[in-house]
């Protein structure tokens, strides 16, 4: 019987735990709020890596892209003041909960402003757009489908 070799995981995991070694995915994992909405473990990446109209808005990533086997993924946005997503249109639905500051959101030809906890569902094939006309970050969480299709960024 050959023994497991272990290998001690980052201290935002749950309970210190140990996971086997060559084992990449799919392990439980704590990230602890390290206030401002940043987590220990999550950095700061870019919006997306092609130029565009949008401006001022970074991701972290929460759940999702390091091997889980969940059907959906979880990152936080923020928009500094004056900023904006694209404005695009996708097949998958995602769900946007504001969680910092305030902020408008256009979905259609129908925009509404956004404070914290405001919670919208975006249904497929919707054009979309996150703005923020405020002063102050605007935050939010984005919940989508761990399979998606690329955005069409439009005009």
């Amino acid at each position: 019987m050959t023994k497991k070799r272990e290998v001690k995981v980052s201290v935002c995991e749950i309970g210190g735990a140990k996971r086997p070694a060559g084992r990449k995915s799919n392990r439980n994992a704590f990230y602890r709020h390290k206030g401002d909405m940043a987590w220990c473990g999550v950095r700061d990446e870019p919006y997306k890596t092609e130029e565009g109209a949008w401006s001022g808005i970074i991701r972290r990533v929460l759940v999702g892209g390091r091997g889980e086997s969940a059907k959906f993924h979880v990152r936080y946005f923020e928009i500094e003041a004056g900023g904006n997503s694209s404005l695009e249109r996708h097949r998958h639905e995602h769900v946007v909960i504001c969680v910092k500051g305030e902020g408008i959101v256009r979905t259609g030809k129908t925009k509404k402003r956004m404070a914290f906890m405001d919670t919208v569902y975006i249904a497929p094939d919707t054009v979309h757009q996150l703005m923020n006309p405020s002063e102050r970050p605007f935050g939010f969480l984005c919940i989508v489908n761990a399979r998606r299709d690329r955005p069409k960024v439009l005009g």
